[in-house]
């Protein structure tokens, strides 16, 4: 799993871990003295009375983060109220208690419930009392700071969780993301990867523009893209041309199978230095109404934070032709397809989809489009070059391999290639034999021209 620090050594998470206490104390302070305002009825300015620990970046992960992000002393709370139930859970049992009056617990405190964890887990209802109280005003400053546009939420720091669209604001579930836990705990961070919530893959390959063998209007194609992640802001601000073209680019590959679409995009992440992540358009029609918006927004709004470059495979599974709404469940399939459109059409980044048949996206989203590339199955020279890749140096050939043969026969996508190269080198170790032969490679494109209803 991918990580972007050093664990933290053991001296520095002593550090850490006395940090995190001073931190936590501090927390424990605010809720006891906003409690006690609350029963006593006594004005409290919480952040005057409760003096927050000095923090020094020596101290450990958690503290340079704070002091580089520059955190004010409310999103400094709010993180540790988010924190708090991973390391120090029982630090919220004063939240559990009952309202004798009603015979149930604080409206004020909000709080949510879960099956596993016995400890109060807070919501944005409860940041809002311990920050807020019951000044109005001081509540819509917190609202405002829990907004998706602000930082911790831009940055994905922390994460709100509505259990449907139509509660309350403040009644998600306050929760750190998964990324901002680790690195707070260990001095690690780890990129999001794919679960229900997010569903995204981070691509990665060994590979380099060397092994991808294109012709050189497809390079030249790409290059553009790459082009425009450079120099987009030069292009935005200095020549000033953002006041005419909208931010943001969407490429769409499209052609036959296994020629190198996919590869493509993790190659311009790799030049640029951007992530790029594939996502999964089965994972993201859910068959409850609004888990699809949902589970979209997450990647949408971490990938236009962290500069991600998104990737839509198999595109027309979801972009295809609009089906006419004959009944509910077409109504929002369509719907969900428009959700998709605009989020991609307001994306400020790059957005890649992929697709073996141009003719099945809708021509109304095709037009957003601000470049198309045509992956074709390889030339003749273009195949001879791909097996002489995927074979390398390392792979013994028998004297009988010919492979300006193969690639004279055999109109194979480089996909396919390595299929038959794989397929034959397993057949050569089965019987013992050191070397690849002709019979071998031969077999190998035999199987794979059936799987794609060829004529062998």
């Amino acid at each position: 799993m991918s990580t972007g620090a050093v664990k933290l050594s053991p001296v520095a998470v002593d550090g850490n871990a006395a940090c995190l206490q001073q931190e936590l104390n501090w927390l424990a302070h605010c809720i006891e003295l906003r409690l006690h305002s609350y029963f006593q009825q006594q004005p409290l300015n919480l952040l005057q009375q409760a003096a927050p620990p000095v923090l020094s970046a020596a101290q450990g992960s958690y503290a340079t983060f704070i002091l580089r992000q520059q955190l004010s002393l409310s999103e400094r709370l709010i993180v540790l109220l988010a924190l708090a139930p991973h390391i120090q859970p029982h630090l919220l049992d004063s939240f559990f208690v009952r309202n004798d009056n009603l015979g149930r617990s604080f409206t004020e405190f909000g709080g949510c419930s879960s099956k596993q964890h016995s400890g109060f887990l807070p919501s944005a209802e409860t940041a809002a009392f311990l920050l807020a109280g019951n000044d109005l005003a001081a509540r819509l400053q917190l609202i405002q700071l829990l907004q998706p546009e602000q930082q911790l939420r831009r940055d994905n720091v922390i994460q709100l969780q509505h259990d449907s669209g139509d509660e309350p604001f403040l009644s998600a579930r306050l929760s750190l993301s998964a990324e901002y836990l680790q690195l707070f705990l260990t001095g690690t961070r780890q990129k999001p990867d794919y679960n229900s919530y997010f569903p995204a893959k981070l691509l990665t390959t060994p590979l380099n523009w060397q092994d991808l063998v294109l012709p050189e209007a497809v390079m030249a194609d790409i290059a553009h893209i790459t082009g425009w992640i450079r120099h987009q802001q030069t292009l935005m601000q200095q020549w000033q041309l953002g006041r005419s073209i909208k931010p943001g680019y969407r490429a769409l590959f499209y052609g036959p199978p296994g020629t190198g679409k996919t590869l493509t995009a993790t190659l311009i992440g790799q030049q640029t230095g951007a992530d790029v992540y594939r996502i999964d358009l089965s994972a993201v029609v859910s068959k409850y109404i609004g888990e699809t918006e949902k589970n979209l927004a997450a990647v949408f709004d971490q990938a236009q934070a962290r500069h991600w470059i998104l990737f839509f495979d198999e595109a027309d599974a979801l972009f295809g032709k609009r089906s006419q709404t004959s009944s509910s469940n077409d109504r929002y399939a369509n719907q969900e397809v428009s959700y998709l459109l605009q989020r991609i059409e307001d994306f400020p980044g790059v957005v890649l989809l992929a697709t073996n048949l141009k003719a099945n996206i809708d021509e109304a989203f095709a037009r957003r489009f601000q470049t198309m590339v045509y992956f074709p199955l390889p030339e003749v020279s273009e195949r001879l070059r791909l097996w002489q890749h995927i074979l390398g140096k390392a792979v013994q050939l028998a004297t009988d391999v010919d492979l300006d043969y193969l690639a004279h026969e055999f109109e194979l996508s480089g996909g396919a290639m390595t299929n038959v190269v794989r397929y034959a080198a397993i057949a050569a170790l089965l019987r013992g034999d050191n070397a690849l032969h002709q019979a071998d490679l031969l077999q190998g494109i035999s199987r794979e021209r059936r799987k794609e209803g060829m004529m062998v």
